[in-house]
């Protein structure tokens, strides 16, 4: 079958191993192995099982490689999340982004460096739960004083796989410490910040060969001098790098758990508007800026589900969503998906009702038009998004590449198009996987070119489909 790439993406609800085969003309890729992933409350306080990840991570990486002649593995997750170490050992379980500690540590750090020079610098969209405000948080618990050094989840995993400690740069531009003009990190921020610049490791961009899996791991997984190689270990940048797009006319809008809704610049947008309208710059592959907003996402009807299934028996999502698109236009009112009420975990359909009250809007009698009422107010995000994104661009966005789980809603992708009056064109459903793919087969030869070719083999390749305003 040829030489073929092993792809670890991990999501904030699940995870998985995903072998591909790339060529001039091919790209195919199927899952070996899928699995939960599934936060730990321990004395309150939230934590990833990072650990249980690393042995999910293993068993669909060895499985890949009992299938294939697999010459590369690559790594991305979500964003800010990090372990700290000492003697290479984890302080304790990494605490996940949606823990009710980060908030608190935000005027601390203002304190140290306001806002608008923090953005300056950075030019990081302010969310309470950045890896400054979690450092900080670290600092005040005693532990950031303990630590010899951070690594942010895909780097953990690499280091475990490796033995070599790295900081990936599209992730590292999530944690408000690498400089959105030089793309190093900025050792004068981490100064007033008391961070130890011995704290963070080197650089590496993808595409860069991290090193090859130790002896040990080796033997475990069944693979000699098998290759770890940076990709766009942020999800997102991984994503980014399937979008199927024709010419730099498009905004994006990679759809899961979170929706990160941008358009892909060659230099970052660090004015004041910027700032005040919450927009934020990460690095993407090539050397790429993300300029995006984050909107809340699908986490909103996942963990709607989750508590309509807690409470009776279990929901069939599908059947749902068929109820949510025969709800006609109009019958129920929209709500701010991003106030912070709807980031920790719990009963969304309890808070979304809440929300409407105070605001003197009437609430969903049923299910289905709690469904229809999150699609509704998450389009209508995504249309001002955009809006935005144009202005504070001077970029015309004609398309909207629709890109990760959400590609497979159609009714979202009907509103999408109906509130932004652009064409929606949705798919890869599996973006993130597939740049990660594109990333690694590049680095070994299988591929050769810009982004823009990587994405013509997308397009060539992959199902899209297609849908228009008047919809």
């Amino acid at each position: 079958m040829g030489e073929a790439v092993a792809a670890v993406d991990l999501g904030a609800t699940s995870g998985r191993v995903m072998l591909g085969h790339v060529g001039p003309d091919e790209l195919r890729m199927r899952a070996v192995a899928r699995f939960p992933n599934r936060p730990v409350r321990i004395r309150g306080a939230l934590h990833w099982n990072v650990v249980e990840l690393y042995r999910e991570v293993c068993d669909g990486v060895r499985q890949a490689a009992r299938e294939a002649d697999l010459t590369s593995v690559g790594i991305d997750s979500w964003a800010v999340d990090y372990a700290l170490l000492r003697g290479g050992r984890m302080l304790g379980m990494p605490h996940h982004y949606r823990d009710d500690r980060n908030a608190a540590a935000v005027p601390t750090v203002h304190d140290m460096v306001g806002p608008a020079e923090l953005y300056e610098v950075n030019g990081l969209q302010h969310l309470p739960f950045n890896t400054t405000f979690q450092l900080a948080a670290e600092r005040e618990s005693g532990l950031l004083q303990l630590a010899e050094r951070m690594l942010l989840i895909p780097d953990l995993l690499a280091y475990w796989l490796t033995g070599e400690q790295v900081a990936e740069r599209t992730n590292a531009s999530t944690t408000g410490l690498l400089d959105a003009r030089t793309s190093n990190w900025s050792e004068p921020l981490m100064d007033r910040l008391g961070i130890s610049r011995d704290l963070l490791p080197r650089l590496v961009s993808p595409g860069e060969r991290i090193g090859e899996v130790t002896p040990d791991v080796a033997d475990e997984l069944g693979a000699d001098r098998l290759a770890v190689t940076a990709v766009g270990s942020h999800d997102t940048a991984s994503a980014v790098v399937a979008v199927p797009a024709r010419d730099e006319s498009f905004a994006y809008i990679s759809c899961g758990t979170w929706s990160l809704v941008g358009a892909e610049l060659e230099r970052p947008v660090l004015s004041a508007r910027g700032r005040a309208a919450n927009f934020t710059n990460e690095l993407g592959v090539d050397g790429r800026i993300r300029y995006l907003h984050n909107v809340m996402g699908l986490w909103l009807l996942t963990e709607s589900v989750e508590r309509w299934s807690r409470d009776g028996p279990a929901v069939d999502l599908e059947s749902l969503l068929a109820e949510a698109a025969a709800v006609p236009p109009g019958r129920v009112a929209e709500f701010d998906p991003n106030d912070a009420r709807f980031l920790p975990p719990g009963d969304m359909p309890a808070r979304i009702a809440a929300w409407l009250t105070e605001h003197d809007r009437p609430v969903p009698g049923t299910r289905a038009e709690f469904v229809r009422c999150i699609l509704e107010s998450l389009a209508t995000a995504y249309a001002e998004s955009i809006d935005l994104l144009e202005r504070l661009t001077g970029r015309a966005l004609s398309t909207v590449h629709v890109v990760g789980g959400g590609a497979r809603n159609e009714l979202l992708c009907e509103l999408t198009a109906a509130r932004t009056g652009r064409t929606v064109i949705a798919g890869p459903v599996e973006a993130t996987a597939l740049g990660n793919v594109l990333v690694q087969a590049r680095t070994a030869g299988m591929v050769t070119g810009t982004l823009e070719s990587m994405r013509d083999l997308v397009r060539r390749t992959c199902e899209l489909r297609r849908y228009r305003p008047s919809r």
